[in-house]
């Protein structure tokens, strides 16, 4: 199964996020981009790809560990970005970042331990894509109008290990499908 390692922001901030992407796509060359919706916004930690039925047992186990050695910490969606010469537009974080790549350094190197090829290690970048392209768009409008953008500051509590469904019919703009398949508290929660 094609699984990762996430962060998901609560309800009320996506809610915040989503009045903000609404205002977004009312700019000019909107609809060159493909949006992404509420459910698949998230902050991926560690992806892991197509992972062999036979591993997840030990994976589970090891981001147990994980998030119960993190505790919990205060994150916010902030600003953004992107990747790509436009190919991937961005609302980015605020709070303890030290926490949260820490966190995704340890979910990196529990896929590791567990037998996954993670290939070369880059250093995290806390990102949660908003709109996706094909082709180089210049998104700089889009960027200047999320760096006035800030959520409300929640505390993350959990580890989430995500199961990411392709889309299959073949239809334009159909999204991937998220599925929690498992989620730890950090640190004392647990």
């Amino acid at each position: 199964m094609r699984l990762f390692a996430a962060v998901l922001p609560p309800e009320g901030v996506t809610q915040e996020l989503a009045a903000q992407v609404a205002e977004l796509r009312k700019l000019p060359g909107a609809d060159a981009l493909r949006w992404t919706g509420r459910p698949g916004w998230h902050f991926t930690l560690a992806f892991y790809g197509e992972v062999d039925d036979g591993l997840v047992a030990d994976l589970s186990a090891r981001l147990e560990r994980v998030a119960h050695r993190t505790a919990p910490f205060p994150l916010a969606v902030r600003g953004g970005g992107q990747f790509g010469h436009g190919r991937a537009l961005w609302a980015g974080a605020e709070g303890d970042l030290g926490s949260l790549r820490l966190l995704a350094d340890r979910a990196e190197a529990a896929a590791r331990k567990a037998g996954l090829p993670m290939g070369e290690h880059r250093r995290y970048k806390a990102h949660l894509t908003v709109a996706r392209s094909r082709e180089a768009v210049d998104v700089r409008p889009y960027v200047a109008a999320l760096d006035a953008f800030t959520s409300r500051t929640w505390t993350v509590e959990e580890l989430v290990m995500v199961r990411s469904h392709l889309p299959v019919s073949g239809v334009p703009g159909e999204q991937p499908r998220y599925e929690a398949v498992a989620r730890w508290p950090l640190g004392a929660a647990g």
